[in-house]
This record gives structure tokens, sequence and C-alpha cells, in this order.
């Protein structure tokens, strides 16, 4: 069914025994948070929670906390919808053809935007909201959903206008409680073109954030959609209900199937500290100036529902948004970027840091001994795309080694890229250059470095799944814990110093004798037994806690005119004195909290 608004959907989950309620009051201060993190680690229920202590209106979070419920949340319309990115159709040109495609042509036409001339909402204050702080050391209350609406002043009107995903700062920091919020956005990202044109009229930028609403205008806001494809419209085709709008006697754009819509204009150059922010790489993202959004007004629905959920370390609910961009846009990148079958961002590695790729080696098929070349190409082309570009690993095998080879088998994919890497050729790395806002592993705010690691042909070595008996450990390594074949996970000892904002501390690793060929790479880190004992455990904290120019390193490191190369890999994977906070669960509140959940724990599944 098309829901007409966020209740529709949450009466539909209520109905199929898909929602559970909480009754209790419950403090928006950690204690919703929390609630939401039990549930969906448990995979649980959508979650609505009818009293919210400090506001008059209800709360849900976990509505697209599993695949399965969003699937069926858009279980009507997804198929169309997957046709139309495949086809990447311009609802205008399928409304003229009709018959060619009757489904792709119905949903284009509850893909285009409806202008409406009035609205059912209330003015209310920032004060009235639910004000749900997630993280203790949060810089405040958070918008965590949010639809954020910006026009191109070049361009004026909805069909040119952008949806996205920033998260707003509501209270805290230097914020004047009502009349400001902190707006955050990141590399990359629509907002910040039409904020640049603003800019240079010197005129402030209307923006408009909207809340709650029919579930398939917060996918809109995150979809990356193929180019001449608005969001609005793919709103209205997934939600198989045309995005309604109006713009109050202000010139600010409302959704009037929203719940909530907060208005403001950004200055040019007005900006306030923003954050921290527990985040979804497991870490705070810290306190840093971004643009202040000057409140206009402050709109809500008599009945509103407030639309939330909670980041840090994945998986978390905005993994399962991101399985279902996987499973509307199938194989895009493949049409995108000639010679890739798959480009996986990792999610239990924070999605930016790490992607996996395979290509195909198609240049010299005359050569017997086969080496990265098209995969050089193809790896650069994907470090130049969109969001793909804030990686700092990619790591990229070819399809013709292995026809079953998938880059969704995370430790199977790592153990063939081992087994056939020359680490004497195949790494390659890009120093100085932007990374994801929110990873501060590098050397300042969306800085860092990138590493290509690209494997091609067949297996040189046999990888090793036991640290043999008569290996010798260098002297400064410690507690050696076997990660998966081939790879091993070391502490340094008691006497190393601390490391430094600069990587590993003094001392090559060219003395260092290590013939064991079968374990190409060792990772150091502070909990061997933690970072070993699951694979996810080891893709968050290696690709988390390391920049490749100064956190990789080699037994037997040299330069070959001017390229980089070793016999063993060497990841410092250690918590640096320059690393953000890891996200901390607080023990009072989680007491409490279990005393809520206990009444109602046979209601979670």
């Amino acid at each position: 069914m098309a829901y007409k608004c966020l209740q529709d959907c949450i009466g539909d989950l209520d109905k199929t025994g898909q929602l559970i309620r909480i009754k209790e009051e419950v403090d928006p201060y950690l204690e919703m948070a929390s609630i939401h993190l039990r549930i969906h680690e448990a995979k649980g229920k959508a979650i609505l929670f009818e009293k919210v202590k400090g506001s008059k209106y209800q709360a849900v979070s976990n509505l697209f906390g599993t695949t399965e419920r969003s699937t069926f949340i858009f279980k009507e319309t997804l198929e169309n919808v997957k046709k139309m990115i495949a086809l990447k159709t311009d609802p205008m040109q399928a409304l003229k053809h009709p018959l060619q495609n009757i489904g792709v042509a119905l949903a284009a036409w509850k893909a285009l935007p409806k202008k409406v001339s009035s609205h059912k909402f209330e003015k209310i204050k920032i004060s009235d909201l639910p004000l749900i702080q997630c993280w203790e050391k949060d810089g405040g209350a958070f918008v965590t959903l949010p639809i954020v609406y910006s026009e191109d002043p070049e361009k004026p009107g909805a069909m040119h206008s952008n949806l996205g995903m920033y998260r707003i700062q509501l209270s805290g920091n230097d914020y004047i409680l009502d009349k400001e919020i902190g707006l955050h956005y990141q590399l990359h990202r629509g907002i910040g073109v039409h904020q640049t044109k603003w800019n240079k009229l010197g005129k402030p930028m209307k923006v408009s954030v909207f809340v709650g609403g029919p579930p398939s205008h917060s996918f809109a806001a995150v979809m990356p959609l193929p180019e001449g494809l608005s969001e609005l419209t793919f709103a209205g085709a997934l939600g198989g209900r045309r995005f309604r709008y109006m713009y109050d006697e202000e010139g600010f754009c409302l959704s009037t199937d929203a719940d909530f819509v907060i208005t403001g204009e950004v200055y040019p150059n007005d900006n306030k500290p923003e954050g921290p922010f527990g985040d979804h790489l497991g870490y705070y993202s810290l306190k840093h100036d971004f643009p202040v959004m000057r409140v206009k007004n402050v709109y809500a629905k008599k009945n509103a529902i407030w639309s939330f959920t909670v980041v840090g370390r994945p998986p978390q609910e905005d993994t399962a948004f991101g399985n279902m961009i996987h499973e509307m846009t199938g194989s895009a990148i493949s049409s995108e970027i000639p010679g890739v079958h798959e480009v996986h961002a990792v999610d239990a590695a924070g999605v930016h840091p790490l992607l996996l790729a395979i290509g195909s080696e198609r240049y010299t098929p005359y050569y017997t001994n086969k080496r990265p070349q098209e995969l050089l190409t193809i790896s650069n082309h994907i470090l130049g795309t969109g969001q793909l570009s804030l990686a700092k690993f990619l790591f990229i095998a070819d399809k013709s080694d292995d026809e079953t080879l998938t880059t969704h088998k995370e430790e199977k994919f790592f153990r063939h890229i081992l087994e056939r890497i020359d680490l004497s050729r195949d790494i390659h790395f890009q120093t100085k250059t932007t990374i994801d806002t929110l990873d501060y592993s590098g050397d300042g705010l969306n800085t860092g470095s990138k590493v290509i690691i690209a494997a091609a042909g067949e297996k040189k070595r046999e990888l090793l799944a036991e640290l043999p008996a008569h290996v010798v450990l260098p002297a400064l390594f410690r507690n050696p814990k076997m990660v998966s074949k081939g790879i091993l996970a070391v502490e340094l000892s008691e006497s190393h110093p601390v490391p430094t904002n600069i990587g590993i501390v003094s001392g090559s690793y060219t003395d260092i004798a290590w013939d064991t060929e079968g374990i190409p790479l060792i990772v150091i880190c502070d909990d061997a037994d933690f970072l070993s004992a699951d694979f996810n455990n080891f893709l968050w904290i290696t690709f988390t806690r390391s920049n490749p120019s100064h956190d990789i390193h080699g037994i037997n490191e040299r330069y070959e005119n001017k390229h980089w190369c070793c016999d063993t890999l060497i990841i410092d994977a250690r918590i640096k004195p320059h690393h953000a906070p890891v996200l901390e669960k607080n023990a009072e509140v989680e007491k409490r909290v279990d005393g809520i959940l206990k009444n109602i724990s046979d209601q979670i599944l």
C-alpha cells in the first residue's frame, strides 16, 4: 500500500506484528538510544515510544532495522523502482512512451512531485521536540533522520532541488535554543554545491528540514541516484505517492506529508562549533565549525511522530539502508565504471574506510604471467567516483582468477588477495588527499591518504592458519593471535613507547627476521585477543584506526624508483593520541533500561 504518512506505516507494522510499543515514560537523554540499540541488536521490531519525557510528541525508531522490514514497507513499489533505476528512467520520458513499460510508466506518474495550496501544520518551537541525545559525550540533541531540502539559486524550484540526510544539532554548544541549529554536511554533498552558489550571490540559503512523513522520503535523502533523477521523484516512485509540497509565506518549501518541518537560513561564512556526535564508525566525530541555520519556523502536525535512529559501531539501522540501496541499484556500478563487476563498501569497517572490488584484467591476454594493469585503471576510476572517493583502503581482485569470488564474503576475499599479492609491486599509495569527514585516523579534518592493493594471477603462496612453532617472534611483538589464514594480530611489548600521531614510533622493521611467507599481513593492535576473536573485529579495528601513508609499514621495507614495497605488510592499528574516542555505553542508563525491557522482553522479536 502507498503510505500517505508515517502513521500509516506504523499502523501497518503494528497490524502485522512488526511493532513494539514502549508505554513507560522514557528519557530522551541516553535511555531511548539504549533501548533502540538493544532491540536492534536482537533484530527486533520497530519501536514506538508513546511517552517521551519533556515532549508531547511520540517517537519511532528502528523502522528500517532489518532488510526484511524495509522490503515489507516498499513491497508494492520496489520492483518498478529497480527497473526505473536500471533504465535511468526520466519520468517525463516514461510518460511519453507508456506502452513500452506500463509498470515503469505508472511509477513515473507517481514520481512527479505535486504542488499543493494548503497544509495542516501548527507552529511550535525547537524546545517542544523530543530532544534525543544518543551518546554521553554528544554535544547535545540531534536530528538523526533528517531530510534536508535546499534549492539551486540558478535553477530554482522543486525539480532541481536537493534532498540529503545531514545530521542536525538542535541544542547544546553555543547554539541559542529555539533560534539556531547546526547543519553538518560532508564532502561531495549536493547542499554544498548549493551553498557555494548562494555564497557567491552574498545571500542566505533557504533550508527546510523535514522529519517523519512517508518512509520513502528518508530513503530518497540517502539514495545515490543517476544523474538527472531528482530525489523528490524517487521519493514519489518508491512511496507510490507523489511528493506533496508547497511554499510558506516566507518562501520556504514545506513537505506537507512530513510530520515536522524546520525552516531557516544559512548565511555565508556563518559557522559555529558542531558536535561531538557518536557516529557510524563507532567513534565520536569531534567538535568542528559547521554552518549555522538561523531558525525561522518550526511546524508540526497535530499528532506528529518524531522519527529517529541511533548510529554507532556497525551494524546499525543504517546498515539496512545500505542493504536496501544495494537491492535497488543492483549492478549499477558496473555500467558506471567499465570493467567493474562489484564494489563493496564494507559496513563492518565503517563503510568509507574500506572498499573491496572485483574487476576484469583484459589489457594483455597474451601474457602468461598476469599482473594488475587494468585493475589499476579501474581503481583510479573507483576512487574518483562520488562518495567512493572517501575510501582509504581499496582491495581489488581479477574476476577471471576465481569466477565464484564475491566481495560480500570478506574473509574469503582477503584470503584470495593475500594468496596472490606481490608485495614488491602491488601496493600503490595516494598521499595528502581527502577521506571521510568522520574518520579521524588521518592528520586533519577530511585529510588523509589512500592505498590501492591489487592482486591478479596465480596463487603465489599457501597461507598459514597457525603460527609455526619454529618461528621466533620479533622482540618488540607479543601476544600473537591468528585472525584468519595469512593474517596475524600482535601487540607491542610493554617497553615500546606510546604511539605518536605520525604513526609507528621510531624503529625500523628492516632488520626483523621473518621467514614466514605464509603470513603476509601483520596487524599491530592494542588487544590482539579482541581483534582476532571475530573477523568483523579485524575489519573494524584495522581499517578505522589506520591511515595508509602513516600506518602501513613492512618488514624489509624499501623504495624502488619511488615505489614503496616490502616482504611482509604491517598495519599499525593501535589507537593514536589524535584519534576520536570510542563510543561507550553509560552503565547507570543500561541498568535502568534493563528494568524497562524486562517486562516486554517477550514482545521484542
